[in-house]
This record gives C-alpha cells, sequence and structure tokens, in this order.
C-alpha cells in the first residue's frame, strides 16, 4: 500500500507530508459553466435578479471557497493563496445562455492549487444557480474542469476548453 500517497502503511487516508518539497510559484485555472435561458441572463445583466447582484455575489463566493478548500476536501493542504480571481464571460448561443467562469488561483508553496481553483469555479457556478433558482429550477452546472496549471514537480499542465 505504501505506493499509494494517500494511505498510510495501515492502508488508511493520510494527508501527504510536503514538508520535504521546495517552494515554488504555482498557479492553476479552472473553468466552470451555468446554462441558462436567455431571459434568466437578461435578469441577471439588468440587476433584475431579487437576490441582488448575481455575478458579485458569486465573485465573493468563489473567493471565500478557494480560501476555504481545505475545509471541504479532507486530504487538501491549507495554504496561503496570494491571488484569487474569478472571470465571467456571459455567451448567447441558439436562444440559450452560458455564463463561463474560470477561476484563478495563485501561491508560492509547497503544493499545487488546483483543488482550490476547482472549488472557487464550482461555488460560483452554484451561487449563480442559488440567486436564479426563482426565475427557472433548470439551470444546468458544468462541465466543470482544471484548464491550466502551473509548478510544482509534474510541470506544467493546459488542455483546451471542453
Amino acid at each position: 500500500m505504501s505506493s499509494f500517497t494517500h494511505f498510510n502503511e495501515q492502508g488508511r487516508a493520510r494527508m501527504v507530508d510536503v514538508s520535504h518539497k521546495p517552494e515554488t510559484k504555482r498557479t492553476a485555472v479552472a473553468f466552470s459553466q451555468v446554462q441558462m435561458p436567455l431571459d434568466v441572463l437578461e435578469h441577471i445583466e439588468q440587476g433584475k435578479v431579487k437576490k441582488g447582484d448575481v455575478l458579485g455575489v458569486a465573485q465573493v463566493a468563489g473567493v471565500m471557497a478557494a480560501k476555504n478548500t481545505a475545509q471541504w476536501i479532507p486530504m487538501c493542504h491549507p495554504l496561503p493563496l496570494t491571488g484569487i480571481d474569478i472571470h465571467f464571460e456571459p455567451v448567447r448561443q441558439e436562444g440559450q445562455a452560458v455564463i463561463k467562469i474560470y477561476a484563478e488561483v495563485k501561491t508560492t508553496g509547497k503544493t499545487g492549487v488546483e483543488m482550490e481553483a476547482l472549488t472557487a469555479a464550482q461555488a460560483a457556478a452554484l451561487t449563480i444557480y442559488d440567486m436564479c433558482k426563482a426565475l427557472d429550477k433548470g439551470l444546468v452546472i458544468g462541465p466543470t474542469y482544471l484548464l491550466k496549471k502551473t509548478g510544482g514537480k509534474s510541470g506544467d499542465f493546459e488542455r483546451e476548453e471542453l
């Protein structure tokens, strides 16, 4: 069992010891999206959603989620994040709309920030759903995935949007 980094010699889960690793600059960008009817996007853009500024609240939710990822994901290390940014891109397509979400997280540390970026993107998407569900409960979240990561022993990673 010792070849699996998240299991101890008894086969039980553990948080990996990263104390021997050097600190490096690390970044991660995650993607998610929320699909919706055009009228829901129009309500968001015109500030007509009764719960308030949808994208403003989703931005804060994403930042808060990234900062608290270690409280959600059991084997994540608590990290000193040096930057978090969330971008939204509304897209109209064939009678529907999508709000694309890009969450970028940075640190200088011993382990990466992929989980923080993914958590931020998901929290932003969930917040959009929560604030708009009174308009349409059929909103669809996803897909959510890692777009890019830099730094660390495993090197850089980049994928095209699906």
